[in-house]
């Protein structure tokens, strides 16, 4: 009797989700001019099988004040990016980053007396 075994496949890591370096500048780049003007103190990043997480501090023991997540499943549904309030409230969401993050940036926006 001649039967064939197949072979093992090879092993094959979980897929994870990342930021793109073009995405991580522009989210770096807010971010830098938020802790200039003293708002924001510490980052994390979170890379998961189905979304990614860059996750904004006011203080490092803190929970975070928003969350800026990519999910590239919902990209031709709601859009892929979102920013996610501390309460888990989705302040915005769409599939262009800039615009996006534009919700942030009304925080550095003051009034000049």
């Amino acid at each position: 009797m001649n039967s064939l075994t197949p072979f093992p496949t090879p092993y094959t890591a979980p897929q994870q989700i990342a930021f793109h370096r073009t995405e991580l500048g522009v989210i770096l780049s807010l971010y830098g001019r938020m802790v200039a003007a003293g708002e924001w103190r510490d980052y994390g990043i979170s890379t998961l099988r189905e979304v990614a997480v860059f996750s904004i501090f006011r203080r490092s023991a803190e929970n975070p004040l928003y969350r800026i997540e990519k999910r590239p499943k919902l990209r031709n549904k709601q859009g892929q990016y979102a920013v996610i309030g501390i309460d888990g409230q989705v302040l915005k969401r769409g599939n262009d980053l800039k615009t996006v993050l534009r919700v942030l940036e009304r925080k550095l926006i003051r009034a000049v007396e």
